[in-house]
């Protein structure tokens, strides 16, 4: 009986998720078309949320004061967010608007968000056509903005940008993280874009129209995928520029990433619980763009914890029982094999088609299409514990520099 339940998981699976197959092929042999359109120079404000990160925002900023993008239309604006130590002398010190936070009540980016729109709203009311988003680890290509604002001119509302990563060497981990971004961008954002469904955001490098938000009230702990799953549940359609390249630091040390993974997991659920209900309503509306985020955002994460419950479960039974060991441990074998086969083609795929991307030397690069499947395999208990255990927001540490990484931004 559990062994037909566990198989009856399997083919649900494989059916919600046929159609990124289908993504899959679209990415690759689908060209992206641009649509001609007058070029306009919207005024963008430029906002960054950092919490003790002295260390990295003057990177950040020396790349934005560096864009091709005429500097009379954009402004950078820094909420220093409970910072105890210099990022606010920091951001100041490299032109940009600074505030200050302390709330130690209401913790987290979405609440800081929230705080510096509001201020930007009172001070410099009559600038900004668009608000672009980033975190202060990040390095973007000199003409980001130039990219972005193009999109807009081609009637965007929304839009995201592709997310490499300025340490992908560093260990097994970071590099894990780091392909399971490049593949979101290429092979689901890409081939979403070119299908004319809406995009995906994650985590940082977005942008959005003045008229888009009256304000920022997504509070959860992944507030970007709560933006995207109240956006898209609303109607809106979230377009993707691959020319807009970000990079992005990712942990290297297990337990913060586990941590910061733990969050993300936990965030997850919140937005379940707060936004599954407009998605299904969207769903039944005909939404396609609502089945596939519901669908990304819940079945997998759902469909691995029934499956992985089912499997211990039959485990247990045949302890207890004495027979149907051989048959369990057997079967479980041969699910390990499968899952770490599909994930090593999907990120020897994205590493293939990202090479040019990836800062990394080629045995590296290679290296770390057989760990991923590995890292992957390090959700599982997170996402178990996120069920269970209380989440917090707290910050990520970020060391990694232009000068201790001078070819981050070929």
């Amino acid at each position: 009986m559990l062994e037909m339940m566990i198989r009856a998981v399997n083919v649900i699976f494989v059916i919600l998720f046929a159609y990124q197959v289908f993504y899959v092929f679209v990415s690759l042999l689908v060209p992206r078309r641009e649509k001609e359109a007058k070029q306009y120079r919207h005024r963008i404000a430029v906002l960054i949320c950092a919490r003790n990160e002295e260390t990295v925002i003057g990177d950040l900023l020396a790349c934005l004061s560096a864009q091709t993008y005429p500097q009379e239309y954009y402004k950078v604006f820094v909420m220093a967010d409970n910072c105890t130590d210099h990022t606010a002398e920091t951001a100041a010190a490299n032109g940009a608007v600074v505030y200050r936070r302390e709330n130690h009540k209401l913790v987290g980016k979405g609440y800081a968000l929230e705080e510096l729109l509001s201020r930007i709203r009172r001070d410099y009311d009559s600038f900004p056509e668009a608000y672009l988003i980033f975190d202060a680890d990040n390095l973007v290509r000199q003409d980001y903005l130039e990219q972005m604002n193009k999109a807009l001119c081609q009637g965007a509302r929304i839009v995201t940008g592709y997310r490499a990563s300025k340490n992908y060497d560093a260990n097994w981990l970071s590099a894990g993280s780091s392909l399971w971004f490049m593949r979101e961008c290429r092979y689901l954002n890409r081939a979403r874009d070119v299908l004319g469904l809406s995009c995906a955001v994650s985590g940082t490098g977005f942008m959005f129209k003045r008229d888009v938000l009256q304000e920022w009230h997504y509070h959860a702990l992944t507030e970007d995928l709560e933006f995207t799953a109240d956006q898209i549940a609303a109607g809106e359609r979230i377009r993707y520029c691959d020319e807009a390249v970000l990079y992005d630091e990712q942990p290297v040390d297990l337990r913060q990433s586990c941590r910061q993974r733990l969050r993300w997991s936990r965030g997850i659920l919140q937005i379940i619980r707060k936004h599954a209900v407009t998605l299904l309503k969207g769903i039944w509306r005909g939404s396609f763009s609502c089945f596939d985020y519901l669908c990304t955002l819940a079945g997998a994460y759902m469909l691995s914890m029934v499956s992985l419950g089912l499997q211990g479960l039959w485990l247990i039974t045949a302890l207890i029982s004495g027979s149907g060991l051989m048959q369990s441990l057997t079967a479980m074998a041969a699910g390990i094999l499968q899952a770490y086969l599909c994930l090593y083609v999907m990120g020897l795929l994205t590493t293939i088609t990202e090479w040019k991307r990836i800062d990394a030397d080629p045995f590296r690069k290679v290296l770390y299409t057989f760990t991923f499947p590995l890292f992957m395999a390090t959700y599982l208990p997170i996402a178990c514990a996120a069920l269970f255990v209380k989440v917090r927001w707290a910050p990520i540490r970020h060391t990694v520099t232009v000068r201790s990484r001078s070819t981050v931004l070929p």
